[in-house]
Order: C-alpha cells, then sequence, then structure tokens
C-alpha cells in the first residue's frame, strides 16, 4: 500500500484508526480520531467513510464512530485466540462454578496481558480486566505468572523497557526479578491490592509443546480475581492449577483422523 506524504503508509494509518478505540473510548468523533490517531484530518475522514462502507466502522445519526461489526465477524472466523479460547472454555467454566467471582484466560501480546475471556458472577468484586482489555504486565497475577517462565534474555529486556519495575515492592517476595523465581518455584503468581486494593489475583500458566522439539513453552495463563478475604483462598491454587493441566492436555491431544474409513 503506497506511503503518505509523511511516510507511514495507509495500512499503517488504517491500524492506528482502529486502534484508536478501547474500552474507554467506544464513540468517537471523527476529529478525536484524527487526533488520536495521528492522521490529517482529512485524510482521516476519507479512511473513516472507507470503513463505514466496509463495516469496518459504524456511523451513528450524530456522525460519531464506533468499531463495525465485520471486525468481529472476521477476528471470529478462525485465530489462534479463537481456537485457545474454545478449548479453554469447559476448564474456565468449572473455575467459575467454584468461585463465582471473575475467571480469566489470558496471552501475552508484546509487554502487554491481553485478556482473550473474562466469566462474571453477579455481585462479583471490582475487576479491571475486560475481554479485548490489555494491562502492565507485572501489575497482575496473569503477566507474572507468563512472564515468569520467559527466557532469561526475555525477562531482562522486559525489565529494561519498563525501568519503573525496579521500584516496585511485592509483598512477600521483593522486587520484580525475586518474584518472578517465585513464581517459577511455586508454579503460580499471587498478588494482593496491586490493581485495586480490596482485590487479590491469583493465575497459573498454561504449557503447550513446541512443535518439533521436546519442550513447552508458555502460552496463556488462566487467573482468578476474588476479594482479599474471600473465604475460599486456599482452593484458589489447587483448582487453577487442575484447570491448567487440564487445558495443557487438551492442547497436546492429537487432532482426530478426519479422514473416512478405508474399510467397508
Amino acid at each position: 500500500m503506497a506511503n503518505s506524504p509523511s511516510g507511514d503508509s495507509m495500512l499503517e494509518r488504517i491500524i492506528r484508526i482502529l486502534s484508536a478505540f478501547d474500552a474507554d473510548r467506544p464513540l468517537l468523533s471523527v476529529s478525536a480520531i484524527a487526533y488520536r490517531a495521528e492522521v490529517p484530518l482529512p485524510t482521516c475522514y476519507r479512511l473513516v467513510n472507507q470503513m463505514v462502507a466496509e463495516d469496518l466502522l459504524r456511523k451513528d445519526s450524530g456522525g460519531n464512530i464506533s468499531l463495525g461489526m465485520r471486525l468481529w465477524e472476521l477476528a471470529s472466523r478462525s485465530s489462534p485466540a479463537r481456537d485457545l479460547r474454545v478449548a479453554a472454555m469447559p476448564f474456565l467454566d468449572d473455575v467459575q462454578s467454584i468461585f463465582r467471582q471473575h475467571t480469566q484466560l489470558a496471552v501475552l501480546d508484546g509487554d502487554e496481558v491481553l485478556v482473550l475471556e473474562r466469566l462474571s458472577s453477579r455481585n462479583s468484586v471490582v475487576n479491571q480486566a475486560t475481554i479485548a482489555g490489555r494491562m502492565p504486565v507485572h501489575q497482575v497475577s496473569l503477566g507474572l505468572s507468563m512472564l515468569a517462565f520467559q527466557q532469561p534474555a526475555q525477562i531482562a529486556a522486559y525489565v529494561a523497557r519498563h525501568p519503573e519495575v525496579e521500584k516496585i515492592n511485592y509483598p512477600g517476595t521483593g522486587d520484580l526479578r525475586s518474584t518472578l523465581a517465585a513464581v517459577r518455584q511455586r508454579g503460580y503468581a499471587q498478588l494482593d491490592g496491586m490493581m485495586d486494593h480490596d482485590t487479590a489475583g491469583a493465575a497459573v500458566p498454561v504449557f503447550a509443546s513446541i512443535t518439533g522439539r521436546d519442550r513447552t513453552k508458555v502460552i496463556a495463563s488462566i487467573g482468578v480475581v476474588v476479594p482479599i478475604e474471600f473465604e475460599q483462598r486456599s482452593a484458589l491454587v489447587p483448582v487453577l492449577l487442575a484447570a491448567s493441566r487440564g487445558l495443557t492436555r487438551a492442547l497436546s491431544a492429537p487432532e482426530p483422523d478426519a479422514r473416512p474409513s478405508e474399510s467397508g
């Protein structure tokens, strides 16, 4: 796709326009999109109109813009995230049926935790996570449970990109490196009051085999968010570990042979 006079391609501009929307800003004016996407206003109007015509964006009667249903349709047809979510749902349902607070599935995406699914019950405790929402890796148990099992060079690079983590004192473990070492040793992460003072989070990694290699890697995390004074806190980790093992086995199971039988 041809570059604009400023040097960025139309594809890059379209991606920035789509990325202008988030959970706090699901509806934007074209001028707000242009500002957030750093796209000249005339160009933004043209691209927005083209995207509305393709149902990638929608325009209401007042001229405000939101994401279109076609984006959801395209993303839902086939993607690694969709396959992982489908495989995980029975195990997430099991966890949610026990604790009835918030049960979440997330992956690492760059330096952020990307939430693929969240199951919640009425009167659940406050929770900052939203489906398709992002959170800092070092501030949530979901993130720590995955970061701890990355290669040392990847962890060092993350710390270098986020020097603010050096100032964090994690209760019971100290600095980030000590906390990650504890997570690796225990096999789970727990944080109290990190995102909200009255909540606690616990999360466990989900592993999958690396094709053609005799080792595994972390591909996701299953976690819960509960009140700090939650009566079933002692059961959180055992239940989450059981769910993680179940999902790991499900992801490692061989594909069923779909070829027609040659007998008969």
